[in-house]
């Protein structure tokens, strides 16, 4: 994707994102993303910058941590010709699990994703719609790397820049396409 092409994508996806004071709590902006999602035309678009950035990564595997990174992950996949893993909230996934805890914005959460789902070495790419914290990408990659896998990359819709998550994730290549730099 050529910069002048990102750049007009990055206008389109900020001009489309619906702000939400308050929520989920009184002082915390939402960026709602799903506007984006009601759009064929732009969902495709962004899906593809998805690919675009995962160009040269040799990826084997789109984890996509629920929900919304589902979303984004499940067509890049198909895209890239790919398996697709999803990492889900703690009991809702019906085989053997490997589990990581995780700090985020408002409290505490886990992840879980299926003990066979990721080979030792595989290179996997982690999608989900907003970086904030890095609490919750952090526990996906080390659910990644517990099973053997590598972290390739990860790439978001949107980064709160102002949370610092990406430092958390220092050790991987990050990819946002929108970022605030405030809240």
């Amino acid at each position: 994707m050529t910069s002048a092409v990102t750049a007009a994508l990055v206008e389109r996806v900020q001009s489309t994102i619906r702000n939400i004071p308050d929520f989920p709590k009184p002082g915390v902006l939402f960026r709602d993303i799903t506007p984006l999602l009601e759009d064929p035309g732009l969902f495709s678009d962004i899906v593809g910058w998805f690919g675009a950035s995962a160009s040269g990564k040799a990826i084997d595997v789109v984890a996509g941590i629920e929900a919304r990174g589902f979303v984004f992950a499940s067509p890049l996949a198909i895209r890239l010709g790919c398996g697709f893993v999803p990492i889900r909230k703690p009991g809702r996934l019906p085989y053997r699990t490997v589990r990581a805890e995780y700090e985020l914005e408002y409290g505490t959460d886990a992840l879980e994703v299926h003990a066979d789902a990721i080979r030792p070495g595989q290179r996997v790419l982690i999608v989900d719609d907003v970086l904030a914290t890095g609490g919750t990408a952090a526990a996906a990659a080390r659910l990644v790397e517990t099973l053997g896998g590598e972290v390739a990359g990860m790439a978001f819709v949107v980064e709160l820049a102002f949370l610092r998550g990406r430092e958390r994730l220092s050790r991987y290549p990050v990819e946002s396409l929108v970022c605030y730099p405030d809240g």
